[in-house]
Order: C-alpha cells, then structure tokens, then sequence
C-alpha cells in the first residue's frame, strides 16, 4: 500500500466534468504528486462557492461551463453522476477534441455507451475507483474501449497511480471490482465497527479501540502487499498452536465470516450487473 507520489508526469491538461468528491480526490492526488501542474487542471462546477473552494485549495482552473472544460481538456475525466453523464456528454460531444482521451469513473456506464455520444474513433477508458482515493490509498481497475491504445492506459493509469494502485482489467470484469474493491470499503468500516465494539465490551476505550482496530486493518494489509504473500500464510504467522488467535478464528469460521463476506461481494457484483442494464 504505498502513498508515495506517481513516478509518471503528465505533460497534458485535464479536465474534470463534475467536480464532487472523487473529482476533488483525484486532483489532489494529481497535484501533490507532482503527475501534472495545477494550472493544467481544469475543473467545472455549476455552483460558484465550489468553484473558489477547489481554486483556493489546489491552485486549479475552475469554471461553470462544462462546454470549455471539454474544448481545453487533452485528458477529459468525466466525474458526474451516472444518473446524468450520457446528458452532460451527449451536451459537449461536439467541444471534445478529436485527439481527446476520455476517461469515465461513473459506475455501471459502459465505454460503448460513452462512446456513441462522442465522434466517431473517440478513445475512452474507463475506470471504478473507490473512496479511499481520498487519502490517496485507493485501489482502481481501468479497461479500454474500443479505440483507446496502451498509451491512453498508461496515460490514465498515471492519474489513478496518484491516489493508490491501479490495475488493468477487461470491461466485463468491472462488476467484479465494484462488487470487492468499490464496495469493500463499506465492508470493512462494518468490520472496523464490529471490532471496536468489541475492544469496547472487553473493557477498551471506544477512541483506543477505534484506533487499533483501524492501524490493525491498515497494518495487515500494508503487510499483504509489501510482502505479496498469500494471506493464509501470513495467518499462519500469527496463529501459534493453541493460542489466543485460533481461539478467535474458530470463532469467526464457527460464524461464517468467510462465507458471508463471499456472499456480499458475489451479491454487490450482481447488483452492478443489473444497475448497468438499467435495472432498480
């Protein structure tokens, strides 16, 4: 899990349509690791006090004209809701340079749907981030669409790279991904929640037991990828012969941890794929 600045710099500008919380996430991200200058960002907010917000805190561009974001950006990320993105882009199709790369974050909006409301050849990528790119510990699988190049991937790869890790994945894999990694942060504040709870029942403070139940899930995942261990084993690490974690895990299996935690990401993947056909 490395927070360390994106190697790779951008020599483009960007441009984000929608500036909400993964948009301001991502330019953070962008700025403070170096991958481009804050006056290649450009950003767009219908509301004014977003726009000084964002131009106060990161030195960005900002506008209310979606229209101008699309016509100066080389990279345009749209960032608006799902509900709205074919609308906004269906709007500035026509400002979009034809050597533009799009890149998309809205869930469950495929990139053939993307690009039949942009010209004809439009590259576009798309990508399922997940809120932790707030603290630029995000984890991010991007897939291409028909046109883009490995280029454009390494190019959006570079601004995912900025908040956390990327992956490259197929499109039909995304459910996948905001079944176990978009919607997994829920799954583990629960978990967070459950384990404070009980640091609490056993006689902890609720702020020390918050605190190390957080550094014990962010410790052993940092501990997971430095390493690239195979979990079980750093499990195995931990449990020593009838000692105090055996005791715990047999309880956890005994509760059908593993089972439930399978079941809610396998059910998150099929909601996805069932929002995507414009389900309710």
């Amino acid at each position: 899990m490395t927070l360390e600045p994106s190697p790779v710099r951008l020599d483009k500008i960007i441009g984000f349509l929608g500036a909400g919380n993964m948009a301001e996430a991502l330019i953070r991200g962008l700025v403070l690791g170096g991958v481009v200058p804050a006056t290649s960002i450009i950003a767009s907010a219908p509301r004014s006090e977003r726009q000084d917000e964002l131009r106060a805190a990161y030195g960005i561009i900002t506008t209310a004209d979606n229209a101008e974001v699309a016509r100066r950006a080389q990279i345009l990320v749209l960032s608006v809701k799902p509900q709205i993105l074919e609308k906004v882009v269906h709007e500035v199709s026509t400002h979009v340079p034809i050597d533009a790369l799009v890149v998309s974050v809205a869930a469950g909006v495929d990139t053939a749907t993307i690009e039949s409301h942009l010209p004809s050849g439009a590259r576009v990528v798309r990508a399922m981030p997940n809120t932790p790119a707030k603290v630029r510990a995000g984890a991010t699988a991007i897939s291409r669409g028909r046109n883009a190049n490995d280029a454009d991937l390494a190019e959006a790869k570079a601004i995912f790279d900025a908040v956390g890790i990327t992956v490259v994945l197929d499109e039909n894999q995304l459910d996948a991904v905001t079944g176990l990694s978009g919607s997994g942060p829920a799954y583990i504040f629960l978990i967070l929640e459950a384990l404070a709870d009980a640091g609490v029942k056993v006689g902890l403070s609720r702020r020390n037991a918050q605190r190390l139940a957080a550094q014990t899930v962010m410790g052993s995942a940092k501990l997971l990828l430095d390493t690239d261990e195979h979990p079980g084993r750093l499990k195995d690490m931990v449990t020593s012969p009838g000692g105090t974690a055996i005791a715990g895990l047999h309880t956890l299996e005994e509760g059908g941890l593993r089972t439930t935690l399978i079941n809610a990401v396998e059910t998150a993947t099929k909601r996805s794929r069932e929002l995507g056909r414009g389900g309710k």
